[in-house]
């Protein structure tokens, strides 16, 4: 066994979980049946103090964050027995309204042409971290929190991790779902292709003088795409796309200009905009690790893959990441095969390539169509959203891909 710098043995544990965030949260709960049943043991570092009183009444925040969670993403939640807690703050999204600023065409895709109920559902961050950290506090699991990785390296069988709280692990499988932000991928010799989109996401929450009824927005204008997604009561999650440097003077306007701004650009469809909470800013690019998978290393998430919020489809592809890879697990397990081996993380690449793959091109590809300013494409653009509209399979093939569950 190798040992630490000082050295003490390191302990040994079957899956190191780099990042307690949503993704790596996620992929905790979702081991816990193995941890269960097959003894893996499994410690969890996470660098951000996490909130002590998970327990204490929910006070919900106007300026929270808010994932749009797919259908498919609600169901794998169910399989893990968390979705019942995750539903009390969630909204539901009923139809999507898609547009283009001056042009006619518009499509709605409804969760009622697939048979459903809701095509997705909204849930603040912050109620979702709350649901899945409540879970891990139940399992018998290391918790290193708060604790960065100061250390890293291969060693036979795995990788040998320092923490900044001065233990040692040595991980089977080491799995970075830090968002990328840490630099542990570089430190490893993992490059990412990075394609800029030249572009910033302004978000804020938004309320609306009327009940939106589950009805999500997404408006491509000169400018960018605003969207809209449906919260509790008449509240609702902006993501407006801003050309670099462009969302500056936004961000610094009082409330009134902004909300009459953004009705400017936005419209009525909506109703009218009587209330904006903290504005946030963070720049677009399109990000992928040119290696997912190593030797006793997986990479989720946005270290994996950043992508662009026109589609919503982030943290929904890093979720099916998170099943596939215990998945593959599961299955190396009957051929007693160790979480970190070559076979198991080959069989979780396979699962992943072609998802991914499709993913990334489909929403690079509708930040390009609708961002390229020609009077010919615009005039396709507007008929394509005219005929989709009327061609019921077209329109159930997007709803289906909207809801996650076309793979």
């Amino acid at each position: 066994m190798s040992e630490s710098a000082g050295g003490e043995a390191p302990r040994r544990v079957d899956i190191a979980i780099i990042g307690g965030g949503l993704v790596g949260a996620s992929l905790g709960c979702a081991l816990a049946p193995l941890i269960r049943r097959l003894g893996l043991t499994v410690a969890v570092i996470e660098a951000a103090l996490l909130p002590a009183e998970l327990d204490a009444p929910w006070q919900p925040s106007f300026d929270a964050r808010a994932s749009a969670i797919a259908q498919g993403s609600v169901r794998h939640f169910a399989e893990l027995g968390l979705w019942s807690a995750m539903a009390e703050q969630a909204a539901p999204i009923r139809c999507i309204h898609v547009s283009e600023q001056g042009r006619l065409g518009a499509t709605r895709l409804r969760a009622e042409e697939l048979g459903g109920e809701a095509l997705g559902q909204v849930v603040p961050n912050a109620w979702l971290g709350r649901v899945l950290h409540r879970r891990l506090g139940e399992l018998p699991l290391a918790w290193h929190c708060p604790a960065r990785v100061e250390a890293i390296r291969p060693v036979a069988g795995g990788h040998l991790l320092g923490l900044s709280d001065g233990a040692w692990l040595e991980a089977g499988l080491t799995v970075l779902a830090d968002g990328g932000r840490s630099g542990l991928k570089e430190r490893l010799g993992i490059e990412s292709r990075e394609r800029p989109y030249d572009q910033v996401a302004l978000i804020a929450g938004v309320e609306v003088d009327r009940p939106h009824g589950g009805m999500a927005f997404e408006r491509f204008t000169k400018a960018g795409p605003i969207a809209l997604l449906p919260l509790k009561g008449q509240a609702m999650e902006l993501v407006w796309t801003h050309a670099a440097g462009r969302e500056r003077p936004r961000l610094a306007l009082e409330d009134g200009d902004f909300l009459a701004q953004l009705q400017a650009a936005f419209g009525d469809r909506a109703g009218r905009f009587r209330r904006v909470g903290r504005r946030h800013a963070y720049p677009l690019s399109l990000v992928t690790a040119r290696e997912t998978t190593r030797p006793g290393l997986a990479v989720l998430g946005n270290a994996a893959h950043a992508l662009h919020p026109v589609a919503g489809q982030g943290f929904n592809l890093a979720l099916r990441g998170v099943m596939d890879l215990v998945a593959a697990i599961e299955a190396g397990a009957t051929r007693a095969e160790a979480p970190g081996s070559p076979a198991i993380l080959a069989d979780f690449e396979a699962r992943r390539a072609g998802d991914r793959h499709g993913v990334i091109r489909f929403s690079d590809g509708l930040v390009r169509l609708f961002g390229l300013d020609s009077p010919a494409l615009s005039h396709a653009r507007a008929a394509g959203l005219v005929g989709l509209n009327l061609v019921g399979p077209l329109r159930r093939i997007l709803a289906r891909r909207a809801m996650g569950v076309e793979r």
